[in-house]
């Protein structure tokens, strides 16, 4: 079931509300996601609202460059991105929500770059 949820980077520049079903949540292997140990749930657009305008995020780009991965420019943390295989749905990380119990998570495992 849908909750939402408001969201931000560390340093509190960046921030959004999503609509998200935590039992969809997911864990990514991919270089990106396993190093920064990002919990994903995709969200629409309908389900993702940004508080915070995009010149204030950088983007990063890598292997095909599809994958959008937004990070705060102050702190560096990456709470959303535009995924290569879902360029049309939110990526957003788990972690960067507030009020979220992670103890109480049991996201699926995703094998081979499914994610990104």
């Amino acid at each position: 079931m849908n909750q939402t949820y408001s969201g931000s980077c560390h340093c509190g520049n960046v921030r959004f509300r999503a609509s998200v079903d935590l039992t969809e949540s997911m864990v990514c292997d991919c270089s990106i996601c396993a190093m920064k140990a990002a919990i994903i749930n995709r969200v629409s657009d309908a389900d993702f609202e940004m508080l915070t305008s995009l010149d204030q995020l950088s983007v990063y780009r890598f292997n095909k460059g599809i994958a959008k991965h937004y990070f705060c420019k102050t702190c560096g943390i990456c709470p959303f991105h535009r995924p290569r295989t879902r360029p049309d749905l939110w990526g957003v990380n788990v972690r960067c929500l507030k009020d979220v119990d992670l103890d109480e998570l049991t996201p699926r495992q995703v094998r081979g770059s499914k994610l990104d």
